[in-house]
């Protein structure tokens, strides 16, 4: 399908023109202990600070909330529900919309929007409409709720179905996706407590093949556009990771951005709610039980942070192995050239910003 052609099916504000590129730049909003949110940025001229209660309000609907500001950080409350923040640069008039990437959640882990980040043609991945995370076994009420307001339409479950059994998810009322499998026929010798290390690069080396099914069920959903979506594993990091840089490969987000993407993991995971207590019996008789008993998961969680903590200076070349491989897969034209990757990469899109 050719891309003029698929861009003329999409509706007029996809169409947009992307603003000119704005010397406003560094863009994020981090969260300062409890209650409280930064919003930082980087830019010579000032600033004005406008807050939305949703990811598409335009600045006409926002509130603003600073004005003219120079040095680059404003600092608010959080309240129940999730703001999302538009910032206008006071030279050229141009406006970036940014928000806290990671969901608050209580006893959640990873679950993350894939929002803000640059896309094909200047523009930018839209904000509350693709989310990834760990497992969700182990959220509260109050993170049920709290999910609730994403308005997720559907959920793809890249997990085993050794894992979904063990760990089901607590999510519910949404368009669930899921295609059945042996954690074993990934994991191979990985899935062994004694096994080198190593091995666990050889796990990327199957993934093209063996989630091709979940990968499909996940850019249909994406394809069919119902709402925001979901996708997760049990950590969101390997699988997740995997399908991620598909996605933002798809939408011509740089490479290097998919890098530090994947990266965000190892701060931002919480093994602890990824999969509910396992027993040493249960472990003892269950293979992929004893994959994610808690040594082994601390054993692999500590060795990663170490690494990760060793490269965060280094060049994005140099990152993981692991992330290596899925670059050297998604250099495949089968894997990432599509028509169905050409066509979720406009209609994703977000060209307000």
């Amino acid at each position: 399908m050719p891309f003029k052609l698929v861009a003329w099916a999409l509706p007029a504000l996809l169409l947009a023109t992307p603003h000119p590129a704005s010397a406003l730049s560094a863009e994020k909003v981090e969260r300062a202990g409890a209650g409280r949110l930064v919003v930082t940025w980087t830019d010579n001229d000032p600033v004005d600070v406008y807050v939305a209660d949703g990811p598409d309000a335009g600045i006409d609907k926002a509130r603003l909330v600073s004005s003219k500001d120079r040095d680059g950080r404003y600092e608010a409350a959080a309240g129940a529900d999730r703001p999302f923040f538009l910032l206008k640069d006071g030279g050229d008039g141009s406006v970036v919309r940014t928000a806290e990437r990671l969901v608050p959640l209580e006893q959640g882990s990873n679950f993350r929007d894939l929002g803000g980040y640059p896309a094909a043609g200047g523009k930018h991945v839209r904000w509350g409409r693709i989310y990834r995370s760990g497992g969700t076994p182990m959220l509260t009420d109050a993170d049920l709720k709290e999910i609730q307001s994403l308005g997720l339409t559907d959920m793809v479950d890249l997990r085993s179905s050794e894992e979904r059994v063990l760990a089901p998810s607590r999510i519910s009322g949404v368009s669930y996706h899921a295609v059945g499998y042996s954690m074993m026929s990934i994991m191979g010798d990985a899935g062994d407590p004694t096994s080198s290390r190593n091995s666990l690069g050889k796990v990327y080396e199957r993934l093209p093949t063996l989630l091709q099914p979940q990968l499909r069920e996940l850019f249909e959903a994406l394809l069919q556009g119902d709402g925001p979506l979901a996708y997760n594993c049990s950590a969101g990091q390997d699988r997740t990771g995997f399908a991620s840089a598909l996605v933002l490969t798809a939408l011509g987000t740089p490479r290097d951005v998919i890098y530090a993407d994947y990266l965000l993991s190892t701060t931002y995971r919480r093994p602890e709610w990824e999969m509910p207590k396992i027993s040493p019996a249960v472990a003892q008789e269950n293979p992929t039980a004893a994959f994610f008993a808690p040594a082994f998961v601390t054993e692999i969680t500590c060795a990663r942070r170490s690494r990760s903590a060793g490269r965060r200076s280094a060049k994005p070349a140099a990152s993981s192995s692991s992330m290596v491989t899925t670059m050297v897969v998604l250099s495949s034209p089968t894997a990432c050239a599509s028509a169905v990757c050409v066509y979720w990469a406009l209609i994703a899109v977000d060209s307000t910003q």
